[in-house]
């Protein structure tokens, strides 16, 4: 079997011994004779996935019995919409910081459903950035304050997080467990599941329990988060085989080390911004105190020139390496699983490329 090197965005790169072990497991877990796909999500077999998958999670993240762990179906997405549902109530006010493309739809959806102050706006900044500190114009007395930490797109990521003076909600999709946080600074975060977490499907969200209790009772069941926590995300059938990677993948960061797997990454992403830095023939797009370690994005000097680069790139086994379609240009996203090998790769083809076109 020939693995590709795969720089999707999402769903992205799992480590290779999650599905290696996902695959002993898909006809029959530990001796079930049942699939995890299959066996009842009320049962104890899949209750000690479910429970162990939660722990490993909170351990990582230093989070303590203040806070609940709940699986959503939908993804970040559907965040979007259910944050300001239950917490942006009549006479309120959120505020959000419009970042790039992913914290502009969960404003839209915000402002669809309440009042909304744009706390900062560097949505559509060339070269990509993150506010700075003495951009952002606060509420007082907000309902919540929303930020998204890495902009997949941009290739920007957030390296600071703001003091808001209300409860701060955080989309972490592309960059959760990736480099060393306080997690508890937050009153909740999330992340859709295919980037760093799992598989696609379903949202990650680790919330406050008293933030959750504060949530509109007057809204469908399934879009209040105290369903959630109050069933331990047992109120309907969970994503469970979604759960179950989920928890692998878990089990594998913590094998591997917060801090030998911080460091990793943030090698695996000097080196491609090395080559950028080191050319004249490749731009970076996102200012450099921005650029994130987990999406690195560049752009050639001509678009052919970016589609002959993709396409040579991938003969050679290196997949999805063009820009997302509202911006263009190269992306190479190298989530906590991306080896260094493929990175490795990648930089040895960049060097060569440029020798050959430049």
């Amino acid at each position: 079997m020939s693995r590709a090197y795969n720089f999707s965005a999402g769903p992205a790169v799992l480590p290779l011994e999650v599905l290696q072990s996902a695959q002993e497991d898909l006809v029959d877990y530990k001796g079930t004779g049942m699939s995890v796909m299959e066996m009842s999500h009320r049962g104890k077999t899949y209750d000690a996935i479910h429970q162990e998958a939660i722990a490993t999670f909170k351990e990582l993240c230093g989070l303590n019995d203040d806070w609940s762990v709940c699986f959503v179906q939908g993804g970040a997405s559907h965040q979007f919409a259910m944050i300001p549902m239950n917490f942006l109530g009549e006479g309120q006010v959120a505020d959000y910081a419009n970042q790039g493309t992913w914290s502009n739809k969960a404003l839209k959806e915000a402002q669809a459903i309440g009042r909304v102050n744009v706390a900062a706006n560097c949505q559509k900044d060339i070269p990509a950035r993150m506010p700075a500190d003495d951009e952002f114009k606060w509420t007082p007395g907000a309902a919540y304050s929303h930020i998204c930490s890495n902009e997949t797109i941009s290739g920007a990521e957030l390296k600071k997080f703001p003091v808001t003076g209300s409860p701060l909600i955080c989309d972490m999709s592309s960059d959760i467990l990736s480099c060393e946080r306080d997690y508890t600074q937050f009153s909740m975060f999330y992340a859709g599941a295919q980037k760093n977490l799992g598989p696609s499907g379903m949202a990650v969200v680790a919330i406050r329990k008293e933030f959750a209790a504060r949530g509109s009772q007057t809204i469908p069941t399934m879009l209040q988060y105290r369903t959630f926590v109050d069933n331990d995300s047992l109120y309907n059938t969970p994503p469970c085989w979604s759960i179950y990677i989920f928890g692998e993948t878990m089990k594998w960061v913590k094998k591997m080390g917060k801090e030998n797997l911080f460091r990793l990454n943030e090698e695996k992403a000097k080196k491609i911004y090395d080559v950028i830095d080191g050319s004249g023939f490749y731009r970076g797009t996102a200012l450099k105190e921005y650029r994130s370690n987990m999406n690195v994005t560049w752009r050639l000097p001509t678009e052919e020139l970016e589609a002959q680069f993709i396409k040579e790139a991938a003969a050679l086994g290196m997949s999805s390496l063009k820009g997302h379609r509202s911006v263009g240009g190269v992306r190479a996203s190298i989530y906590n699983a991306f080896p260094m090998s493929g990175v490795d790769a990648l930089v040895d083809f960049m060097k060569e490329f440029e020798r050959k076109n430049g």
